[in-house]
């Protein structure tokens, strides 16, 4: 199977530049995965698609403002620099630009001296580990200093952060947002919940893999990155409990999909868990988990789009996006939203 295949091309004036400024006035393309149907929709009528009993699952992480901008040490140059994963206390696996600036024993400085930091090893695919020196609280620093990690296909200024955050984003940890659950609002889960549809959440740390394109040309041959997972006793249990009542789980986003599809393969069944998923979903992979997925439009050629293809089937998935596009609905991170059920 070929990368080529999940290609398309897209209007550069559909990638949403900035979000709107009512999340759930996004516009909601529904798509029928049995029969292909399609049906346009908003985001606040997504209540009309849940049944008493089912139970929705979101990913409650939290995104840090995780770049920074400092000088190296002596020259003077400026680097720029996104936290991906914590490692040890005070260690930081990183992403740099210009990484080859950056050496074993590279010191950079952010904010005038606030916040400094020693490049301790050199790991593969551009990335380095950095070792960080400050006074006081570590998060309270980096809220002062850093940025939002937006894509790179996102060119404006985010005027508010929050909105680069979903409303129930509580585990801080993430390089990028889980950009389905942006349409969510408070007044909308409490919507959802006065149908008696249930409401859980999950953890899964959204890291590298989002800043790294498939560079092979058969999908078999790309290695997908590893993001930290957890899922509590309590999901797990209400989960369990919608597989025996014979309800539908519906995931918020391929990052919750991809955490449970991992935990069922593993397990068998729902359990507390914890750990580091690698788990890479494309055409021919035999779902176990979920029963109908919320998701945002994705880049071409991305292991998203594989990911949706293989839950709808590529040739329903790329002729919702070329209704899509025909509609012109708002693509990617502060794009509009697509329901699979």
């Amino acid at each position: 199977m070929r990368v080529a295949d999940f290609d398309f091309t897209l209007p550069k004036e559909l990638i949403a530049q900035t979000p709107l400024k009512d999340r759930e006035k996004s516009r909601l393309l529904v798509l029928e995965r049995e029969t292909g149907r399609i049906i346009h929709r908003h985001f606040y009528q997504l209540c009309d698609y849940l049944n008493e009993g089912d139970t929705l699952v979101l990913n409650d992480t939290k995104v840090m403002p995780a770049r920074l901008f400092g000088v190296k040490k002596n020259t003077l140059a400026h680097i720029e620099v996104l936290l991906l994963t914590q490692k040890a206390e005070n260690h930081w696996e990183t992403l740099c630009k210009p990484a080859k600036r950056v050496k074993i024993g590279t010191e950079i400085s952010f904010g005038d001296g606030l916040l400094r930091a020693e490049c301790v090893k050199i790991l593969d695919e551009g990335r380095r580990l950095f070792q960080f020196y400050y006074e006081g609280i570590f998060f309270e620093i980096l809220d002062k200093l850093g940025e939002m990690p937006l894509p790179p296909y996102i060119i404006e200024k985010l005027e508010d952060r929050e909105r680069y955050q979903t409303v129930y984003s509580k585990v801080l940890g993430s390089a990028a947002a889980p950009t389905a659950g942006l349409h969510f609002t408070a007044a909308l889960l409490n919507q959802i919940s006065h149908k008696k549809v249930n409401i859980a959440y999950l953890t899964l740390h959204v890291g590298l893999g989002t800043f790294r394109p498939v560079t092979v040309s058969n999908i078999h041959e790309h290695k997908m990155h590893r993001e930290y997972y957890h899922l509590d006793s309590k999901t797990a249990d209400l989960l369990n409990e919608t597989r025996k009542n014979k309800k539908r789980i519906i995931t918020v986003g391929t990052t919750s999909t991809r955490t449970l599809e991992t935990i069922a393969t593993k397990y068998g069944s729902f359990i507390e868990a914890s750990g580091y998923t690698d788990i890479f979903i494309y055409p021919g992979y035999e779902f176990k988990a979920i029963d109908g997925l919320i998701t945002n439009f994705h880049l071409p050629k991305s292991t998203l789009i594989m990911l949706v293809s293989a839950f709808a089937s590529k040739a329903k998935i790329m002729n919702a996006y070329n209704e899509a596009i025909k509609h012109k609905y708002r693509f990617f991170s502060f794009g509009d939203a697509m329901l699979i059920i």
